[in-house]
């Protein structure tokens, strides 16, 4: 199965590109923001991407079904039936684009049964690519197109590293943080958006992502295959792996964890 995966990959990793590029185009104008039923932003960025994107992954494998933010969640009756399908999210951190904070993200994984197979995190901005496919290594790649391999860091007791959303530093982080001092000398928070906080436990910048908060499936499925690549885990509070293609689609809280010998679900008992 993997190397199966890999002939795809590179493809996948330059459709991410490409749709990041339909992205800056509109970043450098003047864009209109208009507002989804859910009250979230939608901006041509947004559509431009999603057009590329499913343009090219179907003329990469006709028989693999779509399934975007910008194309609506699709009855879970017809959902339930695909073995396999693409999961994209073609701007994540449309609230940061919008605010041009510079953090957003070009997503694709590739769903088989309930697991990511595959996944790309492309940073249109900075031009950083996170790409695995799983049982393989993840690797992390620049504007200078020269793959590193990515690996999660080892828990530091002395100082503990912890990534939370711009706008999700809620009471019941703030608890979790107050639980992870209780375990290193000194925890230090970083604040960043979009799937780009998966990525950063991934190459060991930061131990543990804990977000206790609504995303849906699209926003986390390819960052979550490059964190389990790297060494780390998405789970539940309860530890269980994050599952994909639910009748909902939204995510239940999860922690994204670094050192897969610290017990990050122990921090988060009672929380929920």
């Amino acid at each position: 199965m993997c190397a199966r995966l890999a002939n795809n990959l590179q493809q996948v990793v330059d459709i991410a590109i490409d749709a990041g590029r339909e992205i800056l185009e509109v970043y450098a104008s003047e864009f209109e923001v208009e507002t989804k039923a859910d009250g979230s932003p939608l901006t041509q960025a947004d559509r431009r991407a999603h057009e590329l994107i499913h343009k090219r992954l179907r003329q990469l494998d006709p028989d693999i079904p779509v399934l975007s933010e910008e194309s609506g969640a699709k009855a879970f009756a017809r959902r339930r039936e695909w073995n396999r399908f693409w999961l994209v999210d073609p701007l994540d951190g449309t609230k940061g684009f919008v605010k041009r904070n510079d953090e957003f993200t070009v997503n694709i994984a590739l769903i088989e049964g309930n697991s990511p197979m595959m996944g790309v995190v492309h940073a249109p901005v900075t031009g950083v690519s996170y790409y695995t496919v799983a049982g393989a290594r993840a690797f992390k790649v620049g504007a200078e197109r020269k793959p590193v391999p990515i690996r999660v860091k080892k828990f530091n007791r002395e100082k503990a590293i912890m990534v939370a959303s711009h706008s999700h530093i809620s009471a019941v982080v703030e608890a979790y943080r107050a639980r992870l001092a209780d375990k290193a000398e000194q925890v230090e928070i970083v604040s960043l958006g979009s799937a780009l906080k998966i990525c950063l436990v991934a190459e060991g910048l930061v131990d543990i992502y804990p977000r206790l908060g609504p995303t849906s499936e699209w926003d986390t499925a390819a960052a979550h295959c490059v964190l389990e690549s790297a060494g780390g885990s998405v789970t539940t509070l309860s530890g269980a792996t994050l599952q994909y293609n639910k009748e909902s689609l939204l995510n239940p809280w999860f922690l994204a964890g670094g050192d897969p010998e610290f017990d990050w679900t122990a921090l988060a008992h009672g929380l929920e």
